[in-house]
């Protein structure tokens, strides 16, 4: 299966501003690229590419005064397979734990693990370590969060999301993560493309998603609290300790974003 994924995305500068964006698809899907997803702007400017702390590809430019451009379009070879679910995958004990995932214990700016550490004992404490404890806060989170676009929050948090009860795809990873964390289980959050092949019409309108991984069994596992069942066409862009990570663009100065589509559907 080949999968066509892209966006544009056009701004109102009222002067020259620097740009940060993590845009692109993550080097561990490098050999499925078949068109590569060139960054392009438009007027044009100089882009400047580098890996942050975590290995995302990222890029830096500085937009001028009017209105800006950026957009890519790649195509991406794809197993066509839903996500793996890895029932039996088993929890570590802490002391056991690699180095490089011990920061995705921690609490972050997104995720209070202070603030949630008692609630999340007392609602998965009894639950099975490993993959049954992880899928159990999935379960949870997908229930207790109502999905409304139309109620999205930049700053709205882990803590927030669960006070409120309503969120998008980015609270319920947040949420779901911090739940982990507070359990002793690594999790990372991630954002990507996310297809609705195979799923029914009518589709929403294209956007990126956020999901999260946990480290169990000596690896990172994908689940998706939001959707709560394996999904098809999921391509990763970039994880980190929560949104604040992976931030599709931080924009140094004042902007309007005009426009913004994304698309990722079957190739033809």
């Amino acid at each position: 299966m080949k999968i066509a994924v892209g966006y544009e995305l056009i701004y109102q500068f009222p002067q020259p501003t620097p740009v940060l964006a993590m845009l692109n698809i993550h080097y561990s899907r490098a050999a499925d690229i078949v068109v590569a997803d060139t960054m392009t702007s438009v007027p044009m400017v100089t882009i400047t590419p580098y890996r942050d702390l975590f290995g995302n590809w990222c890029s830096r430019f500085t937009a001028p005064a009017g209105r800006f451009r950026l957009a890519s379009a790649a195509t991406v070879h794809d197993a066509g397979l839903p996500d793996p679910v890895p029932r039996g995958a088993k929890q570590h004990e802490v002391q056991d734990l690699p180095p490089e995932t011990l920061v995705f214990l921690l609490g972050s700016r997104y995720c209070e693990t202070d603030e949630l550490t008692q609630t999340a004992w007392e609602l998965f404490g009894h639950t099975k370590p490993g993959w049954e404890r992880v899928q159990a806060v999935c379960n949870f989170v997908h229930h207790h969060i109502k999905f409304d676009y139309l109620q999205a929050r930049a700053t709205r948090t882990a803590l927030q999301a669960y006070q409120e009860g309503i969120g998008v795809c980015r609270d319920y990873a947040h949420l779901a993560t911090t739940f982990c964390r507070c359990l002793n289980i690594p999790a990372r959050y991630c954002t990507g493309y996310l297809s609705d092949i195979g799923q029914p019409l009518p589709h929403a309108p294209g956007d990126f998603a956020g999901w999260f991984e946990a480290y169990l069994d000596g690896a990172w596992h994908v689940f998706d609290p939001r959707n709560n069942k394996p999904m098809f066409g999921r391509i990763l862009m970039g994880y980190g300790r929560d949104a604040t990570d992976v931030a599709l663009t931080n924009i140094f100065g004042p902007s309007l974003l005009e426009s913004f589509t994304v698309w990722t559907h079957e190739a033809i």
